[in-house]
């Protein structure tokens, strides 16, 4: 389905709430169409493999930080979990707005996002792995114990796969289609996050008027000012 430019772009025409498709032949011409591991647009078998190997990944550091986990440390490791997904949600609004948004070849890149939406174009496992594994793993194993570690690299990774997953959501999945019942609510909660991420893509359609850089949280929006 979204193996080629051609279906991507047209079915990005289709979405009114997204800006228009924008010509990237030049891109591919010195990049290459071609999908694979390092390539940044996926086909769907790599989009279900990084998920998956997020959620491996989560639930392995789960997994060890309740086996090394002393007595009577529990409220410490629940505290550390959710102070990494808290340092990821600031990270992810941080990186999306002044990374992605302000440094080439970054903000270059994301443009392909930004031009064809629906499109599955997304930074490779490979590197998002170790970027992880560099900056925030092997630091925190090399400072803290293995449990505590183990605890705050558990809330930083589970942070990222919720982001991924709202970020696939928020532009394929179908609000309106759920069934009644308590899924409406879960309709509704993703409505909002589609109707925020639409007036972010928008509004980067204008230099200088981005808004809304969270996608798992508007909550750094709200600190910063940069919601509506």
């Amino acid at each position: 389905m979204f193996a080629n430019v051609q279906t991507s772009q047209q079915a990005d025409a289709k979405v009114g709430r997204w800006p228009p498709a924008i010509p990237v032949s030049g891109w591919l011409a010195q990049h290459g169409s071609g999908m694979g591991l390092f390539s940044l647009e996926q086909d769907k078998r790599l989009l279900v493999a990084d998920f998956a190997f997020y959620g491996v990944l989560v639930v392995a550091l789960a997994a060890t930080a309740v086996v090394t986990l002393p007595v009577g440390h529990v409220g410490r490791a629940a505290a550390s979990v959710a102070a990494g997904a808290l340092a990821w949600t600031l990270a992810e609004y941080a990186l999306h707005r002044f990374v992605l948004h302000g440094v080439q070849p970054f903000k270059r890149w994301h443009a392909l996002h930004h031009a064809r939406p629906v499109a599955l174009i997304a930074t490779p496992t490979l590197l998002t792995a170790a970027g992880f594994g560099l900056v925030v793993l092997a630091p925190a194993w090399w400072l803290m114990p293995l449990w505590l570690a183990s605890a705050l690299v558990l809330g930083v990774l589970a942070g990222y796969l919720v982001y991924i997953v709202m970020h696939h959501a928020v532009h394929h999945a179908h609000s309106a289609k759920l069934p009644p019942g308590p899924w409406r609510s879960a309709a509704t909660w993703l409505r909002g996050h589609q109707r925020r991420h639409a007036l972010h893509h928008r509004a980067g359609a204008r230099p200088g008027a981005g808004v809304c850089y969270g996608v798992s949280t508007p909550l750094w929006d709200r600190v910063f000012g940069s919601l509506t």
